[in-house]
């Protein structure tokens, strides 16, 4: 008798905590519920950039993610209890078992089942709303039409570097492992001038920003200055180009044959065999180089970890930038301004203040996972940074800690430049295509790319106002050893 009135209370006691353990857990739930409720609903009445559409759907799925793991909760409290009960009942009864194996096993396999079902119902869930997100998101992207308008045979072997002349005459300039560099007549696409005084690969070329001077920076570890002296041919008619128009969705265009190394087109025009100034000091490749603001003196980057500037009518050092920790691979001056930026290796790229001349400051940036392929300067003071991370920041010279906006793309970036007049930004992919965004990270337009296995490595853009404000061109640079201008049509308003 008294053995069973012992059980008796003893079920009753369990049956009354399991009743109020209920309890506890519809008081639980009914809580969380209202606690996040109020978070969506201010979420919802949040201002945000994102459409409407959008932000529905993203809405939805979170409360999708947040039933699945409360349903497990639940479960997990459910198992939990058990437990407690069966322990209870076996403590009656003078037995007892360790409740932690009984636990562990139980619950592990529940949860293991409950896991694996949920993990598999987020990605049936998932795979068809991300591809809904996407397609929403393309829907809000430029119409614009990129359009090929010329290309530039006449290199050997890859191009680095392109830019275009900042005087009269306008002549495109190509830096190429091919051991020299070519200036070219934009419109027709003939060949003016070869220089030929590097015995290395020219890696970059810049213009002077008053004067028909070149400065050419080479893997034979020195930078030349030369001087060049074209004349433009006539414009010839141009021919029909509408079945060359690509828009943002076309992946790939026919391509012409690939040029033939007998038909060298820079054959028969004027070279140039020897610099003005040659820039020696560096103990390695010297990857860049360009002007700084006035054209009396030129910054060099080179793999021996080091920036060097220099006086270009007396060729001596005035400083060596150190500071990086791996090799320089980019250098880029401010077009108004005593300021340089230099990229490395090392993830970082550092700004190097010469306004006062009694003494220079260095501010780093860092915020990139992998090496800076390039960093340059924007209107106003921002900076634009590619990496091989896959991304792109834009920087507040004022407001080093974090970037103001950052662009994620699916391939390495190379030289990155921007059209300060239009403010776009031109990258050029190791994967063959080359994107162009504005300044907040939309993307406008992406150029079609061609069919050949080559790297993207660097672009030029420039205001064509003779054409009118709805165009836009610009050059691009790659290892298939021909430049290709392009023109960017504004879709109408």
């Amino acid at each position: 008798m008294p053995t069973e009135s012992g059980s008796c209370s003893a079920a009753r006691q369990a049956k009354q905590k399991r009743k109020s353990h209920s309890l506890s857990i519809r008081r639980t739930n009914s809580s969380e519920q209202e606690r996040t409720g109020l978070p969506r609903d201010m979420l919802e009445g949040q201002d945000s950039k994102l459409p409407s559409s959008v932000r529905s759907t993203l809405l939805e799925l979170f409360g999708q993610i947040e039933r699945e793991f409360e349903n497990l909760y639940i479960e997990n409290l459910e198992l939990r209890r058990e437990v407690e009960t069966l322990n209870e009942r076996l403590a009656a009864e003078g037995q007892a078992i360790d409740g932690a194996e009984l636990s562990k096993g139980q619950l592990k396999t529940k949860a293991s089942h409950s896991t694996s079902q949920l993990s598999q119902k987020l990605k049936t869930t998932y795979k068809a709303s991300t591809s809904k997100i996407v397609s929403s998101f393309k829907t809000t992207t430029s119409r614009a039409v990129c359009q090929l308008v010329k290309e530039y045979i006449g290199h050997r072997d890859g191009i680095w570097d392109v830019s275009v002349a900042r005087t009269q005459p306008v002549v495109l300039g190509t830096a190429s492992a091919d051991h020299t560099a070519l200036l070219w007549s934009i419109e027709t696409g003939r060949s003016l001038a070869k220089y030929t005084g590097h015995v290395g690969s020219v890696n970059s070329i810049k213009f002077h920003p008053s004067e028909q001077l070149a400065l050419t920076a080479s893997g034979d570890q020195t930078a030349h200055v030369w001087r060049y002296a074209v004349q433009l041919p006539a414009p010839q008619p141009a021919a029909d180009s509408s079945q060359q128009l690509c828009g943002e969705d076309e992946v790939e265009c026919s391509d012409k044959d690939e040029p033939d190394a007998d038909a060298d087109a820079s054959s028969d025009c004027p070279t140039i065999r020897a610099p003005l100034t040659s820039l020696k000091s560096h103990q390695g490749v010297v990857i860049a180089a360009d002007w700084l603001v006035g054209g009396k003196q030129a910054v060099t980057a080179s793999w021996d970890r080091t920036a060097n500037l220099y006086d270009v009518e007396t060729s001596e050092l005035v400083h060596s930038l150190t500071g990086h920790d791996q090799e320089l691979t980019h250098c880029c001056t401010h077009p108004t301004q005593r300021l340089v930026v230099t990229s490395s290796r090392d993830t970082t790229f550092r700004l190097w203040d010469f306004r006062d001349p009694s003494i220079h400051s260095v501010n780093v940036f860092q915020g990139h996972t992998d090496t800076v392929t390039s960093a340059v300067f924007t209107v106003g003071d921002n900076v634009v940074s590619g990496s091989d991370d896959r991304t792109v920041k834009v920087w507040d010279l004022k407001n080093m800690r974090s970037p103001i906006a950052t662009i994620r793309t699916d391939s390495a970036i190379n030289r990155i430049n921007v059209c300060v007049g239009q403010k776009i930004i031109a990258l050029p992919h190791d994967n063959r295509q080359v994107r162009l965004f504005d300044m907040s990270g939309v993307r406008l337009a992406r150029l079609p790319r061609s069919s050949r296995q080559v790297s993207i490595r660097s672009t030029w853009s420039f205001d064509s106002r003779a054409l009118g404000p709805s165009e836009q061109r610009g050059v691009s640079g790659s290892m298939d050893l021909m430049g290709v201008l392009w023109a960017l049509h504004s879709p109408a308003p």
